[in-house]
């Protein structure tokens, strides 16, 4: 693995399939802030579906914040926060709903040594998981709060 040359320090990273309704949550949380102005230091990126190629994104930055639709058991809609330690360590369950979840891929990058130095996780508890483009409404408000929790973070880093 190669890491990217001089990444950003701070990555936001929305993961998720969009053609699974709220699955994609994250991506489109992402969406929105990509057409906001955010600090010079901050990148965001859609990572989709992509498990274990996120290697090099996530290598070597100061703070990662990621958003994804998660089974918290929580009910729809609700946003939850995580640090990277709450999910490398499976505290309350595998928050990922993809194949190769998070925690293997952070797991992963702690063995690289390339590891962030820290990580925050936004999730979302899903309404539904069908086939379908569109959120739920229900997680179409959680993605705003989200966005606002988002912003929030990236303030006080600054």
């Amino acid at each position: 693995m190669a890491a990217r040359m001089n990444p950003k320090p701070v990555l936001i990273l929305g993961i998720g399939n969009i053609l699974l309704r709220d699955e994609g949550v994250g991506v489109h949380v992402v969406g929105a802030l990509e057409k906001m102005r955010l600090p010079d230091c901050v990148e965001v990126c859609d990572g989709a579906t992509a498990g274990v190629d996120l290697l090099d994104v996530l290598a070597e930055r100061r703070t990662v914040i990621i958003v994804d639709a998660v089974d918290a058991g929580r009910p729809p809609g609700v946003v939850v926060r995580f640090t990277g330690k709450d999910v490398v360590t499976g505290r309350g369950r595998d928050v990922s709903l993809h194949d190769i979840g998070m925690a293997e891929v952070l797991r992963m990058t702690r063995l690289l040594n390339c590891a962030p130095h820290e990580v925050i996780v936004f999730g979302i508890q899903p309404e539904s998981v069908e086939p379908g483009l569109e959120l739920t409404p229900t997680a179409a408000v959680a993605a705003t709060t989200a966005v606002d929790l988002i912003l929030e973070e990236v303030g006080r880093m600054f």
